[in-house]
């Protein structure tokens, strides 16, 4: 610990339930160790929480960079803020992810020498979960980029998810080194001459399997891949539901069954982990569900407390400050906010 709560910044506003139900989450979270600070309209009821007030909301269907800029009073570019200002050690959202990116590189900043912050999902693999990078914020990158986001991928795994030696490998259509398009094929070579940890090609058949791993791909097929996987859990999940309920013998089977339908709903909700970091600032930045319930919210609040106790924005600068590698003869470019 730092020696006094950890300070996360909750922006109340903006998300699909309403504000009601980020509060929730965020008094599930509070504790001795995790001090919150509720951005949001005056008035707001925060049953005993700090608010912090801010006058204006960022919706999802504005556009993320002009939002930011006009809206400097709404409660996600507050939020933002107040890591910036170091008021508060971390900030999470359920908002609008574009603008929570052009936020945090207005207001929180770039570590020296990262080439685009990138988010980092955990994937509820079969054994030990596994990273998924990048997941939505770069829908163009480069291969020097993804070779960056599996440096910040293999710090988020070993420092936070406690995998002792991770695995790199890159998703793309095939397991063999000459499959995928121009993009995979480069990244795939200067992972092989740069990364110590790379393993190789992986295809997102393979993505719940063998965890441990570091999964790295560009913004648009990691996002793509994201929203396959948790759609297809879903499905899956209220469909076996369904069945069991169905007749009197399947209630039955469902009662004997219970525990460790429990127990695979819970490693497989998103809500278990609440958030993604949004890896490569100078502060620490959890990305929530514009859907997320209370108990994601606090989830996601437990999420960036954790990243903030095992120091994961001090390790990325020395891991990314401290390496010779074919990144250092790379340009330096501000990435596209993606929306939704």
């Amino acid at each position: 610990m730092t020696g006094r709560p950890i300070r996360v910044a909750v922006d109340a506003m903006g998300a699909d339930r309403g504000p009601d139900e980020i509060v929730a989450g965020a008094i599930a979270a509070a504790s001795d160790e995790i001090e919150l600070l509720i951005v949001g309209p005056r008035g707001l009821e925060t049953h005993g929480l700090e608010l912090v007030e801010a006058s204006d909301v960022i919706a999802m269907e504005d556009k993320p960079t002009e939002a930011v800029r006009s809206k400097p009073n709404s409660s996600l570019v507050v939020a933002c803020r107040l890591v910036g200002e170091g008021r508060a050690d971390a900030v999470v959202s359920p908002g609008n992810t574009g603008a929570m990116l052009a936020a945090s590189l207005f207001n929180i900043k770039r570590l020296r020498g990262v080439l685009r912050p990138a988010i980092a999902v955990v994937i509820p693999a079969r054994d030990e979960p596994s990273v998924l990078i990048d997941a939505g914020a770069n829908a163009d990158a480069r291969p020097e980029h993804l070779v960056q986001f599996a440096e910040m991928g293999l710090v988020l795994s070993e420092e936070v998810l406690g995998v002792a030696t991770p695995q790199v490998q890159l998703l793309t259509i095939g397991e063999e080194s000459e499959k995928g398009s121009e993009l995979a094929l480069e990244a795939h070579r200067m992972l092989r001459e740069t990364c110590r940890s790379f393993n190789g090609n992986t295809e997102g058949r393979d993505l719940l399997g063998v965890g441990g791993r570091v999964v790295v791909a560009d913004g648009f097929t990691g996002n793509v891949t994201l929203k396959v996987v948790e759609g297809t859990i879903k499905t899956i999940l209220d469909a076996l539901r369904d069945e069991i309920s169905a007749t009197a013998r399947g209630k039955l089977g469902g009662l004997l069954i219970r525990p460790a339908a429990r127990r695979l709903r819970t490693r497989l909700d998103p809500d278990t982990y609440g958030g993604a970091y949004l890896l490569g600032l100078r502060g620490l930045v959890v990305i929530a569900h514009g859907g997320s319930s209370g108990r994601a919210i606090a989830n996601a609040v437990r999420l960036a407390a954790r990243g903030v106790e095992h120091d994961v924005v001090g390790r990325l600068a020395e891991r990314l400050g401290g390496e010779k590698t074919v990144l250092e003869s790379a340009t330096s470019t501000t990435p596209t906010p993606q929306t939704r």
